[in-house]
């Protein structure tokens, strides 16, 4: 019985990770994706980019965190429904 209950609250957790991880995750690519279309056209241009840290990099941390707290719960509950299965 108590197996049960872990597995499946390891699967609520992986699912609630996912969920948290998902859009920071999409929206960080985005603006990595942007990010790097700037940079090639400032090199194309000829002109120096200043690597000093603009808003768009500031958001990228911050979405990148919010991704990894989300992964980290998601390996949580796997973690958690693995013991799950163990007491089984």
């Amino acid at each position: 019985m108590v197996g049960i209950v872990f597995m499946a609250a390891g699967v609520v957790l992986v699912a609630l990770g996912y969920s948290r991880a998902r859009g920071p995750w999409a929206r960080y690519q985005e603006l990595k994706a942007q990010d790097q279309n700037v940079a090639r056209y400032e090199a194309w241009r000829g002109g120096t980019r200043n690597d000093g840290q603009t808003g768009a990099s500031v958001a990228m941390a911050v979405l990148r965190r919010q991704a990894q707290s989300g992964a980290a719960i998601a390996v949580a509950g796997l973690v958690v429904a693995i013991v799950g299965f163990a007491l089984r």
